[in-house]
C-alpha cells in the first residue's frame, strides 16, 4: 500500500555528492540539513528520509529542497541502494513477492499448498439452544 516515488539520480560535480529529483516535493520553501550522528527530530516526510537514508553506513550528509535530495557519501562508497530507500519512502506495505520472501518457507508451504484444508478443530463447537419463549 502506497505509492512509491519516482526517482531520478542526477550526477554531481562535487566528488562523493548524488542528487536525487523526485516527482513529488517533499518540503516547502525550506531546506532541511541532517548530519549522520545527530538525532532528526520530527515525523515530517523530509525527517523520515534523512532518518532512513542516515540509517546507511554510506550517507554522511543529507540536505533536501524541495523536491532534490542531496547526499554527501562517506569516503570509499557509491550511491548503491539509495534510490530504493527514496522511492519506498510513502510504501507502507512491501509488494507482495517482498512479502512472501520474507516469511518463513514453512509457513509459504502451507499457504501455498494446492490443497490446503482449514485444520478442523477437535471438537465442534457446541450448538446454541434456542430460548423458550
Amino acid at each position: 500500500m502506497g505509492q512509491s516515488i519516482v526517482v531520478t539520480e542526477k550526477p554531481s560535480s562535487v566528488r562523493g555528492v548524488v542528487r536525487f529529483e523526485t516527482n513529488r516535493a517533499l518540503t516547502g520553501m525550506g531546506h532541511e540539513r541532517y548530519v549522520a550522528g545527530e538525532e532528526v527530530w520530527g515525523d515530517r516526510p523530509p525527517d523520515e528520509l534523512a532518518r532512513r537514508l542516515l540509517a546507511r553506513d554510506s550517507v554522511a550528509r543529507v540536505q533536501v529542497n524541495g523536491n532534490m535530495v542531496t547526499v554527501d557519501l562517506n569516503k570509499g562508497f557509491d550511491s548503491t541502494g539509495l534510490v530504493e530507500v527514496i522511492e519506498n519512502l510513502y510504501r507502507f506495505y512491501p509488494d507482495v513477492e517482498e512479502a512472501v520472501d520474507a516469511l518463513p518457507e514453512a509457513l509459504v508451504a502451507e499457504v501455498m499448498a494446492p490443497d490446503a484444508q482449514p485444520e478442523e478443530a477437535d471438537e465442534p463447537a457446541p450448538a446454541a439452544e434456542a430460548e423458550d419463549a
